[in-house]
């Protein structure tokens, strides 16, 4: 991992439930010497991507992350493209609906809704990236996306997040071939105990799987008729966002194929 990198990668500790973090827990979340990690804290305020609390000391995110999400979302504008789509999936479904963007070797979500006409609630934190090898968005990606990415994910030690996350490559090989063939991914609690996910890559113009669209509902919830209902919500709206995005299903992919897996 080169020097900007490097201090780029401390952006994505921040999270809701994170919005300021010191120097100190930097240095222990990054696993680096304080010296180097406190170079690029200067080095990400001096450009606006982080500012620094005049009591506290802690670092925030910075203007510079503002002006760039804005010029993203006018000359893209991928998250408002999504809304009406995802909301209308997850009003259809009364689950748990994202959909998030390839970033890297992971997963960044861009926009969720949850109907809130359960109880029983799948937490979803909008600002943590979601690992390939534990997730069904992940596993979309792995199944649709390039082999190098594929292959980077299989050589890489794959954590452990839940009781059922997949950490060993042979199965996350085996898995990621069916899911190719079935044109959806399914976890069972791979990321959270207790939650499943189902999940479908979404295209750019180029016929590039960019991101997924994903339901998560808790395990409690899922049985054969929700799951068809899922399966058939999510084709029909993973083609939808694909759509918005100037995409659309790859040559190679038959939707008759899918339709009948």
């Amino acid at each position: 991992m080169g020097t900007i990198s490097k201090a780029l990668s401390l952006l994505n500790y921040f999270s809701t439930q994170r919005p300021e973090i010191g120097l100190t827990e930097f240095t222990k979340l990054a696993g680096r010497d304080k010296a180097t990690v406190h170079r690029h804290l200067v080095e990400l305020v001096q450009n606006g991507y982080l500012e620094q609390d005049s009591r506290s000391r802690n670092y925030r995110l910075g203007p510079a992350i503002l002006r760039l999400a804005n010029v993203r979302e006018r000359t893209f504008p991928a998250r408002e493209a999504v809304i009406p789509i995802v909301d209308a999936l997850s009003s259809e479904l009364g689950e748990l609906v994202h959909v998030s963007l390839l970033q890297g070797d992971m997963l960044s979500p861009l926009y969720y809704a949850d109907k809130i006409i359960h109880g029983t609630r799948v937490h979803f934190d909008e600002a943590e990236l979601l690992p390939l090898h534990a997730t069904s968005s992940g596993l979309a990606i792995l199944a649709f996306g390039p082999e190098e990415l594929l292959q980077h994910v299989l050589s890489a030690p794959m954590q452990k997040f839940a009781v059922k996350t997949l950490s060993r490559p042979s199965e996350l090989r085996e898995e990621v071939h069916e899911f190719r063939q079935q044109g959806f991914s399914f976890s069972d609690q791979g990321f959270e105990d207790e939650v499943c996910s189902f999940a479908a890559p979404v295209f750019d113009h180029s016929q590039r799987a960019i991101g997924t669209l994903a339901v998560a509902l808790p395990t409690s919830r899922l049985n054969l008729e929700k799951q068809q209902l899922v399966v058939a919500a999510l084709r029909k709206g993973a083609d939808q966002v694909s759509f918005v995005f100037g995409g659309h299903l790859p040559e190679n992919i038959s939707r008759d194929q899918i339709d009948a897996a």
